[in-house]
């Protein structure tokens, strides 16, 4: 039996393990003992990571649609096809007329093409990836405040952490082997503090837990800093070095007493000063936080608010501080980090900036437009209104994942032409005039970044089903139909083209990765690597405080109760890949929306009788689940289950900053499906 040495397809922790391939078959997984995360360790999903690939619903030939329904054709085709029609709609609409989706499934070198797809071949920076539905607000909040967008410290140094704040994160259950890592760091002693309106397993572990209602947490961290600022526990010393508008901060953050915080989020002032003195006291804190921070209205502000509370601590640039962003999807960080983002190319270089766009026109044969695009949700605005076209999506699936599902539906259907590249049907191919089989990440080769800024290789331990191809091949392919050289021999060499314009992978290369991999910024061949970012200066020379502000929390009469999503521990996403592992979807096989026994009381509902689910864009009908887990007024949803999507329910209601939409604070109202 071989053992291929690669890197898990599920979250952002970049686990290594080992696929054992016997007979050309994927038949087990185990993890992989040197590896710097798992060390020997793998969750459910990690454990069963294989499972799903060789299911019979993998796709396995290019399908066009002709007379209304989907018939098989060949690559030169689809190819062919596809990138006629998305230059047919170009040169008659014009660049904003097109799009492309990328996928944080997708591997760097994937991302890096479709980007360039998008920017040299259909001459548009319309292209956004699922980081806009998950930390788009990190990016542009630690953007401002920091210079850099990314997680400033790697997972294993939170081992030397005093304390550890953990909000907005289901650690133990989305993130496992981080939360291994805490819970390992607590047991030696550091403080553990634990932000969530729900009490989940890593809540119920905290040394001080905070219960905050929903889309109140600017209130709290402005209410824990003031403590902080008031019981002299601030790092004067960091702040007057290397850091700018404090003075602003501080007047800002001096309403928010205990009493106020109390008001607005419910959080006991006796909670708030424990945790307070936990945090401030000690010499060496770090912040963890991941989608229940983000996916709000306010999410760059709940980001903004974070940065400085960690800014007036001085806890940036040393081994057991940071602030630590936790990525979703095995390449997010990747995904963002090659540009896969409407307003830069990789590395982060503005497509704003001359130089930036100059150096990427010399390198790319081509010019380039200067103006931002599009979001991935204003996509589906603008396809609902008939503005985009043609779009091109690589692994997404927004049908299931993007927020008010009546719009992406109509949006989808609106447009002249889609073509989908996928592993699995999905409900989003289902519309598709074009669908493309991919590879997994099983049968591919290239290279992960993981939520702590960690470059590792992917590698192809089976071939793909049928006639799939890994989408490195699909996007070089159409590369060349749009006119753009793309001669890749391998990913290899897509890489090395990544290192020759991006700074901060300059010196990243395949025989460098190894086992442990490279965290950038990584700016030439002899470098090793950065694990600790900002340790002596920030990328815009001093580091910014944002004062901001909730001062009240509203209300809906007419739909009482807040509804918040999220993943469970045996599903990952929309459900394409987990769904189809037998073991994890005996777990977890049909979804619930969970409430408080008191609210379920009121109502006349019992655990496992049925409810309609209603908000102001949709309802649905599911299965109610009482437990304690979920305080009263709130109710929580998972969004793995087609049979029941929660995007049905979720409005896009825009975060002005980062444009991510609220998927965490819906406000629902619940009555008993009768009969």
């Amino acid at each position: 039996m071989e053992m291929i040495a690669t890197t898990c397809v599920y979250c952002g922790c970049g686990c290594g393990l080992f696929i054992h391939v016997e007979d050309g078959r994927a038949v087990g997984v185990s993890p992989n003992p040197a590896h710097p995360i798992s060390r020997g360790r793998l969750c459910v999903k990690g454990w069963l990571a294989a499972d799903f690939v060789h299911h019979p619903d993998r796709l396995r030939a290019p399908l066009i649609r002709r007379g209304g329904r989907m018939v098989r054709s060949s690559w030169e085709e689809a190819l062919t096809a596809t990138a006629e029609r998305l230059k047919e709609i170009r040169e008659e609409a014009g660049p904003g007329a097109v799009g492309v989706l990328t996928s944080a499934k997708g591997t760097n070198e994937e991302n890096y093409l479709f980007a360039k797809l998008a920017r040299a071949g259909l001459r548009t920076n319309n292209v956004d990836h699922v980081a806009r539905l998950c930390h788009a607000p990190s990016v542009a909040g630690l953007g401002a405040a920091l210079g850099s967008g990314a997680m400033t410290n790697p997972i294993r140094g939170l081992l030397s952490s005093d304390a550890i704040l953990v909000t907005g994160s289901n650690t133990t259950e989305q993130h496992p082997l981080v939360a291994a890592t805490i819970l390992e760091a607590q047991s030696r002693g550091a403080a553990l503090i634990v932000a969530d309106p729900r009490r989940t397993q890593i809540a119920s572990l905290a040394d001080h837990r905070l219960a905050p209602r929903l889309g109140t947490d600017v209130a709290w961290i402005n209410g824990l800093l003031n403590l902080i600022l008031e019981g002299g526990l601030a790092d004067e010393e960091f702040i007057r070095e290397r850091t700018a508008g404090f003075d602003a901060l501080k007047d800002s953050v001096s309403k928010y007493t205990p009493e106020v915080v109390e008001k607005i989020s419910g959080i006991p002032p006796r909670d708030l000063e424990a945790a307070a003195a936990a945090f401030g006291e000690a010499p060496r804190a770090a912040v963890v936080y991941a989608m229940g921070t983000t996916q709000h209205s306010n999410g760059t502000e709940n980001v903004l608010a974070l940065a400085n509370l960690v800014l007036a601590t001085g806890n940036l640039g040393r081994e057991g501080t940071g602030i630590c962003p936790l990525r979703g999807h095995q390449n997010v960080q990747g995904a963002c980090d090659m540009g896969a983002l409407p307003n830069v190319y990789s590395g982060y270089q503005k497509v704003e900036d001359p130089a930036a766009r100059g150096r990427m026109e010399a390198a790319w044969g081509t010019d380039l437009p200067p103006a931002p695009g599009l979001t991935a949700v204003e996509m589906m605005e603008a396809a609902k209104e008939g503005r985009l076209k043609g779009l091109f999506i690589s692994g997404e699936n927004p049908m299931m994942s993007y927020p008010d599902r009546g719009l992406v539906g109509r949006a989808l259907e609106s447009l002249e032409f889609l073509a989908v590249a996928e592993i699995f049907p999905t409900e989003t191919t289902a519309l598709a005039d074009v669908v493309l089989p991919a590879a997994s990440f099983a049968e591919k080769d290239g290279t992960f970044t993981s939520t702590e800024r960690r470059v590792q290789r992917v590698r192809r331990a089976v071939p793909p089903p049928g006639e799939a191809r890994p989408e490195v091949e699909v996007a070089a392919a159409l590369l060349r139909r749009l006119g753009v050289p793309a001669e890749y021999a391998s990913p290899e060499e897509v890489m090395a083209e990544i290192a020759s314009v991006t700074p901060s992978y300059g010196g990243i290369s395949y025989p460098r990765l190894g086992t442990a991999g490279l965290s950038w910024p990584c700016p030439d061949p002899d470098h090793p690597g950065t694990e600790i970012l900002h340790k002596e200066s920030f990328p815009i020379g001093r580091a910014r405080f944002f004062p901001v502000d909730l001062l009240a929390a509203g209300s809906d009469p007419e739909y009482p109760l807040l509804l918040t999503t999220g993943r469970s521990l045996f599903h990952f996403h929309t459900g394409s890949m987990t769904r189809r592992t037998p073991l994890l979807d005996r777990e977890l096989p049909k979804p619930a929306v969970e409430m408080n026994p008191e609210d379920a009381a009121a109502l006349g509902v019992r655990s496992g009788g049925g409810v309609v689910v209603e908000s102001a864009s949709g309802s649905l009908e599911v299965e109610a689940r009482t437990t304690d887990s979920v305080p009263p007024g709130t109710v929580f949803f998972p969004f793995h289950f087609a049979e029941a999507p929660a995007n049905l329910l979720t409005a896009a209601d825009l975060d002005p900053r980062s444009k991510i939409p609220e998927f965490k604070r819906t406000p629902v109202r619940i009555r008993r499906l009768e009969g």
